[in-house]
């Protein structure tokens, strides 16, 4: 059955969204709220999920509504009301009470209670569908008793679930789940895309995301109410003159893939080969010759000391191991164009000098992008992983701010963060790219864009979005593998 509601809109991978944070989203909601006459708000979020969660499960007679005491179990309370007026079976378990009800809520519930819903003390046994308006960005803590009770219900049923806001129990604001946490078939994000449901945890909670502004703005020029984040968008295609040639479409050098990890760096030299570089140098960090003749003849060998980092982007620490370390100095302060990954971080966050190195190649407007997953990032930070998972975007930011420099953090929902810009959240990708050797390909994938010209921002974004892509297209009946991924086409 088709939403009739225009202002609705599900968010696609490559549609471009501003992404705000609970405190803008708070001062937005009460910037509408002050042009808009009571209750209307809450009228126009019940009314849409009412008509979303009908066209998800159109077959559902009986929904289950588990609403919490706050605005956004009001949400919930209004969406039951227009539920039960469609001629569903509406059962609501509501966590508020008459007595610290606000207006608003008061004027739903009374709405519900007119259309005939029934109202319960616990969780139902049966239910066709499932509509969660528990918390929203309402929450500050974990939920506890009969709402981790609700949460564990949801999550149990083979009934489709749509989240309300904010799949509660997720944090908006960084798509951390400090404990249980509904895990939705869709939400619908009210007012503002939140930040949370795209990266970390979120991916997993939120299922299909779909916003409605409530026939309101969400973009304003208000202090406090600026975007902290954007989803990236699809990449234009670009095509290449008719008078370019290989020493045009820009070198990469790959150095890395010491012994019983030389794998790691020809991945890296055949993804930058792939995505369109001119030239391709491989050099591995221990000295060992590789049979690229016969996996990729147009690999081209060298040592250290015949690169000319000036002109070359450099891509290092793949598979590099221990002996990566014995070439960074002269890689930190060569290199012009340059991507950092694997065991080149690694030997960073050990060695003060290499990052006195690192931190110093801004000075001299040197390009650098750090591509860490979380163990590495943390290593950076000198943290745990927990701690770069529970705010994917903040330690993004941090890192990119402490090295002056990009940083790609990859994982669900990857960050990239420059220095002086809002963060850019990658919606492309799946658990297909969860195997060893996808990161190297991502490395020389960000080489081979910067090598063609593009602001080590814009590479980053563009490699690990295609990169995303493709595996979000492999087909269904195929495994993918590192090697397949690096040769596969990306347009």
């Amino acid at each position: 059955m088709p939403v009739r509601n225009t202002s609705l809109q599900r968010v696609w991978p490559g549609a471009r969204g501003l992404l705000y944070g609970v405190a803008a989203t708070r001062q937005l909601e009460g910037m509408a709220l002050a042009r808009s006459e009571p209750h209307t708000l809450m009228a126009r979020a019940g009314l849409s999920a009412a008509r979303l969660l009908r066209a998800l499960a159109p077959h559902a007679q009986t929904i289950w509504v588990a609403a919490g005491p706050g605005n956004n179990g009001g949400d919930g309370l209004e969406a039951a009301a227009q539920l039960g007026r469609m001629g569903k079976t509406v059962l609501v378990s509501w966590a508020g009470t008459a007595q610290t009800m606000g207006v608003d809520v008061a004027n739903s519930h009374r709405h519900a209670v007119q259309a005939g819903v029934v109202f319960l003390n616990d969780a139902p046994t049966q239910f066709d569908a499932g509509l969660d308006a528990m918390l929203g960005i309402g929450a500050s803590r974990a939920p506890e008793d009969r709402m981790a009770q609700w949460i564990s219900r949801l999550n149990q049923s083979p009934a489709p679930v749509l989240a309300l806001d904010v799949p509660t129990g997720l944090n908006a604001d960084s798509g951390h789940a400090a404990g249980v946490c509904v895990r939705a078939h869709a939400t619908l994000s009210l007012l503002t895309l939140k930040p949370g449901l795209f990266t970390g945890f979120g991916r997993d909670a939120a299922g299909q995301v779909w916003l409605d502004v409530l026939q309101s703005e969400p973009q304003s020029d208000a202090t406090g109410s600026a975007p902290i984040a954007q989803l990236a968008e699809a990449p234009s295609p670009r095509s290449l003159p008719h008078s370019a040639h290989k020493g045009t479409r820009g070198d990469v050098a790959v150095i890395g893939g010491s012994s019983g990890m030389a794998g790691a760096a020809l991945l890296a030299a055949i993804s930058a080969l792939h995505r369109g570089a001119g030239r391709v140098y491989l050099v591995t960090a221990d000295g060992a010759a590789l049979p690229v003749e016969a996996c990729q003849p147009e690999l081209m060998q060298r040592s250290v000391e015949t690169l000319d980092m000036a002109r070359q982007t450099v891509v290092c620490g793949c598979g590099g191991g221990d002996a990566i370390r014995n070439h960074l100095p002269y890689v930190l302060s060569s290199a012009q164009h340059l991507v950092l990954d694997a065991d080149a971080l690694n030997a960073i966050a050990a060695d003060s000098q290499l990052r006195t190195q690192l931190r110093a190649r801004h000075t001299r407007r040197w390009t650098t992008v750090l591509t860490p997953h979380p163990l590495e990032a943390a290593r950076l930070w000198a943290t745990d992983t927990g701690s770069i998972q529970r705010d994917r975007l903040a330690a993004a930011l941090a890192l990119s701010e402490a090295f002056q420099c990009t940083v790609l953090l990859k994982g669900s929902g990857s960050v990239v963060a420059s220095p002086g810009k809002i963060c850019t959240i990658i919606p492309t990708g799946n658990a297909r790219l969860a195997t060893a050797g996808t990161g190297d390909v991502l490395a020389g994938a960000v080489g081979a864009l910067l090598a063609a010209g593009l602001p080590e921002s814009e590479a980053a974004i563009e490699a690990a979005y295609l990169h995303g892509r493709c595996a979000d297209n492999w087909p269904a009946a195929t495994v993918l593998t590192a090697s397949a991924l690096a040769r596969a086409r990306w347009d």
